[in-house]
This record gives C-alpha cells, structure tokens and sequence, in this order.
C-alpha cells in the first residue's frame, strides 16, 4: 500500500506539471526545474531507512553529479525543435547525448574517489 502511495503521489506530481506546462510553458518549466521529484524520493529514502542521514546526503550528492550533465539536454533539444527537427529525432538526440554526459559524469566521479 505504501509503495502505491509513494507512485501515486509522484505521478499526480509530473501530471500537475504537464497540465500546468500546457497552459503556461514558463511557469511549468519553473515548477519542473524545482527539486520535487528528488525531495520526493529523499522524503521517502529518509522514511524507508528509517532516518539514515548519510544514506540521505550519499543520494543528494550522486543526484548532484546527474544534475549537472543533465543540463544540456534543455539546451539541446529546444535548439533542434527550434531549427523544426523531427520531435522524435530531437528528442532522441538530446537524449543520447545526455547518456554520454553521464557516463562522463561518472568517470569524471571516478576519478575523484566518488562511487555511483
């Protein structure tokens, strides 16, 4: 029952956004660009592990390291979608490059001792 609560919660969350997002882009985009899916998942990692602070700063760090290659990916594909590429190929291409950027990302962590 907990889990359905938690899928629930989180999915009414990302339908807000896009009814929010089909009316007003912008402030869609603002409520998108908020941590909410990760305070979510943190609020539940803190109840699920009963309150283990450093599993909790371990997950908010390794999210940090995914954030920041994430972020061409809204450069990307507005860029291409801007330039009337194909949706789908936009979408696939800013996609793909963000999977390198993460794979970057975690060599990068590597190498500086951190472990994903």
């Amino acid at each position: 029952m907990y889990f359905i609560l938690k899928a629930a919660l989180s999915g009414l969350l990302i339908a807000f956004i896009s009814e929010v997002s089909r009316r007003f882009p912008g402030f869609g985009g603002l409520i998108a660009s908020l941590p909410l899916i990760s305070l979510l998942a943190i609020i539940w990692l803190w109840r699920d592990t009963g309150g283990d602070a450093a599993q909790v700063a371990a997950h908010a760090r390794a999210t940090l390291w995914y954030v920041i290659p994430s972020l061409p990916f809204f450069l990307i594909l507005p860029s291409l979608l801007e330039r009337h590429t194909n949706f789908w190929l936009a979408l696939t291409v800013a996609s793909l490059v963000t999977v390198a950027l993460y794979a970057a990302a975690v060599w990068v962590a590597g190498r500086f001792g951190i472990q994903q």
